[in-house]
Protein backbone atom coordinates (compact mmCIF):
# COMPACT_ATOMS: atom_id res chain seq x y z
CA UNK A 1 0.00 0.00 0.00
CA UNK A 2 1.00 3.60 -0.73
CA UNK A 3 0.18 6.48 1.29
CA UNK A 4 -0.93 9.42 -0.76
CA UNK A 5 1.54 11.41 0.47
CA UNK A 6 3.83 9.23 -1.77
CA UNK A 7 2.20 10.25 -4.76
CA UNK A 8 4.05 12.37 -7.20
CA UNK A 9 2.83 15.80 -7.70
CA UNK A 10 3.13 18.63 -11.07
CA UNK A 11 2.32 21.78 -9.43
CA UNK A 12 0.29 23.78 -7.03
CA UNK A 13 -3.06 25.54 -7.99
CA UNK A 14 -3.02 29.22 -7.97
CA UNK A 15 -5.09 29.35 -4.37
CA UNK A 16 -1.81 27.03 -3.36
CA UNK A 17 -3.68 25.69 -0.32
CA UNK A 18 -3.06 21.95 -1.89
CA UNK A 19 -0.80 20.43 -4.52
CA UNK A 20 -1.86 19.70 -7.80
CA UNK A 21 -2.12 15.78 -8.96
CA UNK A 22 -4.39 14.67 -12.07
CA UNK A 23 -6.17 11.64 -11.55
CA UNK A 24 -4.22 10.51 -14.70
CA UNK A 25 -0.97 10.04 -11.83
CA UNK A 26 -1.10 6.69 -10.99
CA UNK A 27 -0.92 5.09 -7.30
CA UNK A 28 -2.64 5.41 -3.96
CA UNK A 29 -3.84 3.05 -1.42
CA UNK A 30 -5.36 -0.43 -2.40
CA UNK A 31 -8.42 -1.03 -0.23
CA UNK A 32 -9.06 -4.12 2.35
CA UNK A 33 -9.78 -7.93 0.59
CA UNK A 34 -9.19 -6.57 -3.13
CA UNK A 35 -12.16 -4.02 -3.15
CA UNK A 36 -11.78 -0.54 -5.71
CA UNK A 37 -14.49 1.49 -4.19
CA UNK A 38 -15.03 2.78 -0.98
CA UNK A 39 -18.04 4.07 -0.02
CA UNK A 40 -19.35 6.06 3.18
CA UNK A 41 -22.86 7.57 3.85
CA UNK A 42 -22.91 10.39 6.09
CA UNK A 43 -26.00 11.58 7.87
CA UNK A 44 -26.89 14.79 9.33
CA UNK A 45 -28.06 14.77 12.33
CA UNK A 46 -28.76 18.72 13.02
CA UNK A 47 -30.21 20.94 15.39
CA UNK A 48 -31.18 24.32 14.99
CA UNK A 49 -32.00 27.99 17.52
CA UNK A 50 -35.44 28.62 17.51
CA UNK A 51 -35.36 32.21 15.24
CA UNK A 52 -31.60 32.85 15.84
CA UNK A 53 -28.96 32.09 13.10
CA UNK A 54 -29.14 30.00 10.08
CA UNK A 55 -31.80 27.16 9.27
CA UNK A 56 -32.80 25.17 6.63
CA UNK A 57 -35.93 25.44 5.02
CA UNK A 58 -38.35 23.64 2.84
CA UNK A 59 -41.17 26.39 2.62
CA UNK A 60 -39.83 29.39 2.18
CA UNK A 61 -40.45 33.05 3.52
CA UNK A 62 -42.61 32.16 6.45
CA UNK A 63 -42.77 34.86 8.92
CA UNK A 64 -41.75 34.71 12.50
CA UNK A 65 -42.13 32.59 14.27
CA UNK A 66 -41.75 29.98 11.47
CA UNK A 67 -43.43 26.57 13.21
CA UNK A 68 -43.42 25.66 9.85
CA UNK A 69 -39.73 25.03 8.75
CA UNK A 70 -39.44 24.09 12.77
CA UNK A 71 -41.58 21.06 12.54
CA UNK A 72 -40.09 20.05 9.23
CA UNK A 73 -36.42 20.26 11.09
CA UNK A 74 -37.58 18.51 14.15
CA UNK A 75 -39.49 15.70 11.92
CA UNK A 76 -36.41 14.54 11.18
CA UNK A 77 -34.93 14.02 14.84
CA UNK A 78 -38.24 12.56 16.13
CA UNK A 79 -39.16 10.13 12.64
CA UNK A 80 -36.73 10.63 9.99
CA UNK A 81 -33.59 10.17 11.25
CA UNK A 82 -34.58 6.48 12.67
CA UNK A 83 -35.15 5.37 9.47
CA UNK A 84 -32.44 6.34 7.78
CA UNK A 85 -30.21 4.77 10.39
CA UNK A 86 -32.40 1.68 9.99
CA UNK A 87 -32.33 0.90 6.23
CA UNK A 88 -28.76 1.42 6.14
CA UNK A 89 -28.54 -0.98 9.01
CA UNK A 90 -30.24 -3.25 6.84
CA UNK A 91 -28.17 -2.11 3.79
CA UNK A 92 -25.50 -3.71 5.78
CA UNK A 93 -23.89 0.16 5.51
CA UNK A 94 -22.61 1.64 8.52
CA UNK A 95 -23.60 4.96 9.09
CA UNK A 96 -21.48 8.36 9.42
CA UNK A 97 -23.42 10.73 11.76
CA UNK A 98 -22.43 14.27 10.55
CA UNK A 99 -23.30 15.52 14.50
CA UNK A 100 -24.15 18.69 15.82
CA UNK A 101 -23.27 18.01 19.78
CA UNK A 102 -26.53 19.68 20.64
CA UNK A 103 -28.83 17.00 19.48
CA UNK A 104 -26.80 15.28 22.96
CA UNK A 105 -29.17 17.44 24.42
CA UNK A 106 -32.27 17.70 22.59
CA UNK A 107 -32.40 13.67 21.02
CA UNK A 108 -30.75 12.01 23.59
CA UNK A 109 -32.89 8.72 22.06
CA UNK A 110 -31.72 9.74 18.55
CA UNK A 111 -27.97 9.52 19.32
CA UNK A 112 -28.14 6.11 21.14
CA UNK A 113 -29.79 4.44 18.05
CA UNK A 114 -26.86 5.83 15.86
CA UNK A 115 -24.42 4.68 18.34
CA UNK A 116 -25.92 1.04 19.21
CA UNK A 117 -25.74 0.89 14.98
CA UNK A 118 -21.54 1.30 15.39
CA UNK A 119 -22.14 4.80 14.09
CA UNK A 120 -18.86 7.38 13.39
CA UNK A 121 -19.65 10.89 15.09
CA UNK A 122 -18.52 13.29 12.57
CA UNK A 123 -17.91 16.78 14.27
CA UNK A 124 -20.24 19.09 12.78
CA UNK A 125 -20.67 21.85 15.34
CA UNK A 126 -22.55 22.68 18.09
CA UNK A 127 -25.25 23.81 16.12
CA UNK A 128 -26.68 24.35 12.56
CA UNK A 129 -27.69 27.94 13.42
CA UNK A 130 -23.75 28.35 13.39
CA UNK A 131 -21.35 28.93 10.77
CA UNK A 132 -17.11 29.12 10.98
CA UNK A 133 -17.57 32.18 8.63
CA UNK A 134 -16.51 35.66 9.92
CA UNK A 135 -15.52 34.28 13.47
CA UNK A 136 -11.52 35.07 14.35
CA UNK A 137 -9.29 32.56 14.77
CA UNK A 138 -9.23 32.28 18.08
CA UNK A 139 -13.02 31.59 18.59
CA UNK A 140 -13.56 29.18 15.89
CA UNK A 141 -10.73 27.40 17.50
CA UNK A 142 -12.63 27.43 20.95
CA UNK A 143 -15.38 26.40 19.09
CA UNK A 144 -13.91 23.48 17.00
CA UNK A 145 -12.00 22.41 20.57
CA UNK A 146 -15.67 22.96 22.53
CA UNK A 147 -16.97 20.19 19.73
CA UNK A 148 -14.25 17.35 20.02
CA UNK A 149 -14.63 17.83 23.92
CA UNK A 150 -17.85 16.95 23.89
CA UNK A 151 -18.11 14.07 21.47
CA UNK A 152 -15.41 12.29 23.57
CA UNK A 153 -16.68 13.12 26.50
CA UNK A 154 -19.98 11.35 25.29
CA UNK A 155 -18.55 8.85 23.41
CA UNK A 156 -15.44 8.09 25.14
CA UNK A 157 -13.45 9.05 21.81
CA UNK A 158 -12.66 12.35 20.39
CA UNK A 159 -13.68 13.13 16.40
CA UNK A 160 -11.46 11.91 14.01
CA UNK A 161 -13.21 14.06 11.41
CA UNK A 162 -14.75 17.47 11.08
CA UNK A 163 -17.70 18.62 8.78
CA UNK A 164 -18.34 22.36 9.05
CA UNK A 165 -21.82 23.42 9.50
CA UNK A 166 -22.90 24.97 6.21
CA UNK A 167 -19.77 23.69 4.45
CA UNK A 168 -18.21 26.88 6.36
CA UNK A 169 -14.49 28.14 6.25
CA UNK A 170 -12.14 30.98 7.48
CA UNK A 171 -8.54 31.43 6.96
CA UNK A 172 -7.46 29.38 9.63
CA UNK A 173 -10.17 26.26 10.07
CA UNK A 174 -7.43 24.27 8.39
CA UNK A 175 -4.94 25.10 11.12
CA UNK A 176 -7.85 25.12 13.79
CA UNK A 177 -8.89 21.81 12.59
CA UNK A 178 -5.35 20.15 13.17
CA UNK A 179 -4.64 22.04 16.29
CA UNK A 180 -7.85 20.63 17.92
CA UNK A 181 -6.68 17.06 17.27
CA UNK A 182 -9.06 16.44 13.81
CA UNK A 183 -7.11 14.04 11.54
CA UNK A 184 -9.71 14.14 8.50
CA UNK A 185 -12.06 16.76 6.87
CA UNK A 186 -15.58 16.04 5.02
CA UNK A 187 -16.38 19.02 3.29
CA UNK A 188 -14.19 19.26 -0.31
CA UNK A 189 -14.26 17.22 -3.31
CA UNK A 190 -10.71 17.81 -4.60
CA UNK A 191 -11.04 14.38 -6.34
CA UNK A 192 -12.26 11.17 -6.16
CA UNK A 193 -8.72 10.06 -3.57
CA UNK A 194 -7.73 11.33 -0.46
CA UNK A 195 -5.82 14.75 -0.50
CA UNK A 196 -3.18 15.37 1.88
CA UNK A 197 -3.40 18.92 2.80
CA UNK A 198 -0.20 20.86 4.15
CA UNK A 199 -0.66 23.20 7.30
CA UNK A 200 1.06 25.06 9.55
CA UNK A 201 0.27 22.93 12.30
CA UNK A 202 0.30 19.68 10.10
CA UNK A 203 -1.41 17.45 7.80
CA UNK A 204 -4.99 16.78 7.38
CA UNK A 205 -6.24 14.65 5.26
CA UNK A 206 -9.54 15.44 2.90
CA UNK A 207 -11.71 12.79 2.26
CA UNK A 208 -13.57 12.83 -1.14
CA UNK A 209 -17.03 14.47 -0.13
CA UNK A 210 -19.69 14.58 -3.12
CA UNK A 211 -20.81 18.55 -2.67
CA UNK A 212 -23.76 17.31 -5.23
CA UNK A 213 -24.95 14.14 -4.15
CA UNK A 214 -26.23 15.69 -1.05
CA UNK A 215 -29.75 15.97 -0.43
CA UNK A 216 -29.44 19.30 1.03
CA UNK A 217 -27.80 21.00 -1.92
CA UNK A 218 -29.14 19.29 -4.43
CA UNK A 219 -32.88 18.74 -3.54
CA UNK A 220 -33.38 21.82 -1.24
CA UNK A 221 -30.93 23.95 -2.75
CA UNK A 222 -31.36 22.71 -6.42
CA UNK A 223 -35.43 21.49 -6.12
CA UNK A 224 -34.33 18.07 -7.72
CA UNK A 225 -36.85 15.43 -6.90
CA UNK A 226 -36.89 11.80 -4.78
CA UNK A 227 -35.55 10.05 -7.65
CA UNK A 228 -33.68 12.64 -9.22
CA UNK A 229 -31.32 12.28 -6.26
CA UNK A 230 -31.15 8.31 -6.13
CA UNK A 231 -30.55 8.56 -9.89
CA UNK A 232 -27.73 10.47 -9.33
CA UNK A 233 -26.41 8.30 -6.49
CA UNK A 234 -26.66 5.72 -8.65
CA UNK A 235 -25.35 7.33 -11.67
CA UNK A 236 -21.87 8.41 -9.97
CA UNK A 237 -21.89 5.12 -8.34
CA UNK A 238 -21.79 2.94 -11.12
CA UNK A 239 -19.19 5.57 -13.03
CA UNK A 240 -16.79 5.56 -9.89
CA UNK A 241 -16.97 1.44 -9.63
CA UNK A 242 -16.22 1.25 -13.61
CA UNK A 243 -13.36 4.10 -12.95
CA UNK A 244 -11.86 2.43 -10.25
CA UNK A 245 -10.93 -0.78 -12.05
CA UNK A 246 -7.79 1.49 -12.84
CA UNK A 247 -7.14 3.06 -9.10
CA UNK A 248 -8.99 2.52 -6.09
CA UNK A 249 -11.34 5.37 -5.51
CA UNK A 250 -13.77 6.70 -2.72
CA UNK A 251 -17.33 7.93 -3.08
CA UNK A 252 -19.22 9.40 -0.53
CA UNK A 253 -23.05 9.88 -0.55
CA UNK A 254 -24.79 12.56 2.80
CA UNK A 255 -28.52 12.81 3.21
CA UNK A 256 -30.02 14.58 5.86
CA UNK A 257 -32.95 13.27 8.48
CA UNK A 258 -35.61 15.39 7.90
CA UNK A 259 -34.83 15.35 3.72
CA UNK A 260 -34.02 11.96 3.24
CA UNK A 261 -35.96 10.38 6.34
CA UNK A 262 -39.22 11.99 4.58
CA UNK A 263 -41.53 8.84 3.57
CA UNK A 264 -41.52 9.67 -0.30
CA UNK A 265 -37.56 10.35 -0.43
CA UNK A 266 -36.81 7.12 1.88
CA UNK A 267 -38.43 4.82 -0.85
CA UNK A 268 -35.94 6.51 -3.48
CA UNK A 269 -33.13 6.16 -1.21
CA UNK A 270 -33.83 2.78 -0.38
CA UNK A 271 -33.59 2.08 -4.13
CA UNK A 272 -29.93 3.48 -4.62
CA UNK A 273 -28.79 1.82 -1.19
CA UNK A 274 -29.87 -1.61 -2.68
CA UNK A 275 -28.35 -0.94 -5.95
CA UNK A 276 -24.90 -0.36 -4.50
CA UNK A 277 -25.37 -3.24 -2.07
CA UNK A 278 -25.76 -5.42 -5.13
CA UNK A 279 -22.00 -5.02 -5.87
CA UNK A 280 -20.74 -5.42 -2.12
CA UNK A 281 -18.17 -8.15 -3.62
CA UNK A 282 -16.72 -5.09 -5.52
CA UNK A 283 -17.24 -2.54 -2.91
CA UNK A 284 -15.94 -1.34 0.69
CA UNK A 285 -19.01 0.35 2.61
CA UNK A 286 -16.78 2.17 5.15
CA UNK A 287 -16.66 4.91 7.43
CA UNK A 288 -13.90 7.53 7.23
CA UNK A 289 -12.52 6.82 10.72
CA UNK A 290 -11.49 3.23 8.56
CA UNK A 291 -10.37 4.92 5.40
CA UNK A 292 -8.28 7.49 7.68
CA UNK A 293 -6.63 4.17 9.48
CA UNK A 294 -6.16 2.03 6.29
CA UNK A 295 -4.52 5.21 4.89
CA UNK A 296 -1.63 5.70 7.98
CA UNK A 297 -1.18 1.45 7.83
CA UNK A 298 -3.44 0.75 10.97
CA UNK A 299 -6.39 -1.40 11.26
CA UNK A 300 -9.27 -0.56 8.82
Amino acid sequence: MTNDDTLPTTAAPGHGLWPYRPITVAGGPEWPDGRRLAVYVAVGLEEYRFGVGRTEDVVPDVAAPDLVNTSWRDYGNRVGAFRLLDRLDAAGIPPTVLLNTAVYDTAPDLVAAARRLGAEFIGHGISNSDSLTGMSSAREAAYLAAVAARIEAEEGTAPGGWSSPWLSQTTSTLDNLVTAGYRYLLDLRIDDRPVTIPTSAGPITALPYALEVNDSTTIIGRGASATEFADMIVDEFDELLERSEDQPLVMSVVVHSFISGAPFRLRALDRALQHMTGQRDRVWFTQPRSIAAHLAGGVA
